[in-house]
């Protein structure tokens, strides 16, 4: 019988590391398409900007040619684009697509430089409690498709109910 009680209490023992190791989850498993907010706070640690350390995002123009022309682009020269389904200047974008789609995150105002303009860039607070980069309203988002500086395989893609559009300087997009 002794034995018994030891198997229990071990096994008793491992199952609560395993629940504390994991934490809880206060999601209900409905969410959107676009994910829970609580999804989102690990994709935006995926941001091409990071947070650490209090770093403003600072995003500059490229000149990307052909059709899509000159863009906003983030101070590591990826494209940065808008989705169409955002709205009133609030992201739409959580869970699994902003793990493909991976907010442009800031901790303090945003800079722009060589054709950015201060006038239309801003941020927006989004649901899990970090603020998003906004340009003319715009939350901005890089793309995992692009690997490297000046790509723009997001220009013009259908995902996650709306299309993604970089922007040009003057705020209006650019691509189709």
């Amino acid at each position: 019988m002794k034995r018994t009680h030891a198997v229990i209490v071990v096994v008793a023992l491992f199952a609560a590391i395993a629940v504390a190791g994991c934490g809880g989850s206060s999601s209900s498993g409905g969410g959107s398409a676009y994910g829970s907010a609580s999804e989102s706070t690990a994709a935006s640690k995926t941001t091409s900007e990071s947070s650490a350390g209090g770093a403003a995002a600072t995003l500059s123009v490229k000149n990307l040619g052909g059709d899509v022309g000159s863009v906003l682009v983030d101070s590591k020269g990826f494209t940065l684009y808008y989705f169409e389904k955002d709205k009133g200047g609030e992201s739409a974008c959580y869970g699994a697509c902003a793990g493909v789609w991976p907010p442009l995150v800031t901790e303090g105002a945003p800079e722009g430089t060589g054709g950015v303009q201060s006038a239309k860039l801003g941020t927006t607070k989004r649901s899990d409690g970090t603020v998003q980069v906004a340009y003319a309203g715009w939350p901005l988002y890089t793309y995992t498709g692009d690997a490297k500086p000046g790509e723009d395989h997001g220009t013009d893609l259908k995902s996650y109910g709306g299309t993604w559009y970089p922007l040009h300087p003057n705020g209006e997009k650019a691509g189709e």
